[in-house]
């Protein structure tokens, strides 16, 4: 099986120290990326750790694809125990990170520890050095890709950042890379803003990078096809289907009050693409499915928004004009927040103030809640499940995690999906709302949807772990994934298993079991409390949401999904 290559780098910013360790075992039975590093965070972070303290930890990882030049593969993992959560998150972000990352030699770097001061890490192909940074202290994103540049000569391709929003421990705050791309969900930036770690750059001239030999076919075949193809995605992003869904199924709307949006045209695909102005893509990838976004009369420029990021802002806040939902998405990427938590968050307030449609103030308390200066954002920078009762409203979340735009009251399987998800309210994780939106599966019910669900799971972590782009699907088919990967696809979904019990297991040991696993409208869900069950029985799992202690490795013939049969 191909795997990613190279130590684990462990960065203690306490004593200021590093350490390399041999993981090479850990690789060739978890490929790279996610897998990995959940992995290593299931063995390392003490189950017992606050989110915000020195002990916990924070993984960012790479996976054998980022060595090829195909495209959908310029991609990164990051994995931590979330703040927002209080389990174990990844996430992943695009740019072109990931290549210079894999120049210095690592397939993991670790964060573990805190700084007394602010801290930039330089990781090189040749040593790590630690900077102070106090000048850094408070300083939004592209500041810092500003310092880095004049102080190192380093672009924004080679940094990690966190903005004012995880310094000052904003439960959903991210980390940026490239200055708009972002490790989103989850709150990650926050981890890295309690280890005071400002910034982490990765270089280096190439002659450290693994020697890893991808497949010429399919590779080649994915990127000319990527290069060659029309898909409406390529010049409107995930913004192509907003109306679409908004008409035959739900966009949730003024804080999820309703669930069609009368301005979504206003804040759709034709909107987005008629304020786009260059292409822009991820590293190596001909895709180029980027939105580089500027409006002239009212001076804005960013990349986006993608299509959360329109609800987050838009419907869910009601506003309809595209310009401002631009500016609230340049705002979180400056001050380094979640979109879809932040806008969310927002949303919940504005509501309890009956103040749906200002976009001035939904800003306004964007950048407190990013300075927690005042009472209303010190709030509501604890996210909606920590605040909703001093506002007055629903917690509209699961686990925690604030909820993406796919409507589980609509789509039943995608409710089911984040009902038992380990993230929490994350579209990501599974992924059956395209299934749902395409007509393959019936969007009614949550009976017999289970082992799909498991097949979806499974797979996605493969896909975080290879690592490959979410928008690859039609490109990078199961059997080219398997190809590419060198093991048939059964083992790939093997692996998924052991990833997903892992991250279950561990979020046992916090607390969690079958009482996290609902949501907040779930008698609008049918039979939602059996499909649970369904999922448990699937995985293997107790009746409680727990997975046994001697049942990490052990799968049941469902476990791997969609009716592939385990050979243990």
């Amino acid at each position: 099986m191909l795997t990613a290559k190279g130590p684990l780098l462990t960065v203690d910013v306490t004593d200021r120290t590093v350490a390399e360790t041999d993981i090479s075992e850990t690789l060739s039975a978890f490929i790279g990326g996610r897998a990995a590093a959940t992995a290593l965070a299931h063995e390392r972070i003490p189950v017992d750790a606050d989110p915000f303290g020195p002990e916990n930890r924070a993984y960012l990882s790479t996976g054998p694809l980022q060595m090829s030049q195909m495209s959908f593969t310029g991609r990164m993992n990051m994995t931590a125990l979330s703040p927002l959560t209080d389990g174990l998150a990844s996430t992943n972000a695009g740019g072109y990170l990931s290549r210079n990352f894999a120049d210095t030699g690592y397939s993991v770097v670790e964060f573990v520890g805190a700084s007394d001061e602010p801290l930039a890490v330089h990781v090189r192909d040749d040593g790590v050095e630690f900077e102070a940074v106090p000048e850094l202290a408070g300083a939004e994103v592209s500041a810092v890709s500003e310092y880095m540049s004049e102080e190192h000569d380093l672009g924004p391709e080679n940094c990690i950042t966190v903005g004012p929003a995880g310094e000052n421990l904003v439960r959903f705050a991210s980390v940026m890379t490239f200055d708009s791309r972002a490790f989103g969900r989850g709150g990650l930036g926050t981890v890295l803003g309690s280890k005071n770690v400002k910034c982490v750059t990765f270089a280096g001239d190439g002659s450290a990078r693994p020697e890893i030999e991808v497949a010429n076919p399919p590779s080649a075949d994915v990127h000319r096809e990527a290069a060659t193809s029309d898909d409406r995605m390529k010049r409107q992003g995930t913004t192509g289907g907003t109306e679409f869904i908004n008409d035959n199924f739900a966009l949730p709307t003024r804080y999820f009050d309703e669930y069609e949006f009368e301005s979504a045209a206003g804040i759709g695909g034709d909107a987005v693409e008629a304020k786009k102005y260059k292409k822009g893509a991820c590293s190596q990838c001909a895709y180029a499915c980027k939105l580089p976004t500027r409006d002239e009369e009212r001076g804005v420029e960013t990349e986006g928004p993608e299509f959360e990021t329109v609800y987050a802002f838009g419907s869910c806040q009601g506003v309809g004009d595209i310009v401002d939902v631009m500016e609230a998405n340049e705002l979180c990427d400056e001050l380094g927040m979640d979109t879809i938590s932040a806008g969310v968050t927002v949303a919940a307030y504005l509501k309890s103030e009956d103040a749906f449609g200002d976009a001035e103030l939904a800003r306004e308390v964007l950048r407190e809640i990013a300075s927690r200066e005042t009472e209303r954002g010190d709030l509501l920078a604890e996210g909606v499940h920590r605040a909703h009762e001093a506002l007055g409203v629903n917690d509209y979340t699961v686990k925690g995690m604030e909820f993406a735009a796919h409507d589980g009251r609509v789509l039943h399987g995608q409710g089911l999906s984040y009902a038992v998800a380990n993230r929490g309210a994350d579209h990501m994780y599974a992924g059956m709302l395209g299934l749902e939106y395409s007509g393959e599966l019936d969007p009614e019910g949550t009976l017999g949807k289970a082992e799909r669900l498991v097949h979806e799971e499974n797979r996605n972590v493969i896909r975080d772990s290879g690592v490959v782009c979410a928008f690859a699907g039609d490109y990078i088919t199961d059997e080219r994934l398997a190809m590419l990967l060198e093991t048939d696809y059964e083992h790939l979904l093997e692996i998924g298993a052991r990833v997903v019990a892992r991250e279950r297991h561990f979020n046992n040991q916090r607390g969690k079991d079958v009482a996290d696993d609902g949501l907040p409208y779930a008698d609008e869900v049918p039979d939602l409390d059996a499909a649970v069950q369904e999922y448990y029985e699937a995985r293997g799992w107790n009746e409680d949401g727990t997975v046994p202690d001697d049942a990490l490795d052990s799968l049941t013939e469902t476990a791997i999904g969609y009716g592939a049969v385990a050979d243990d």
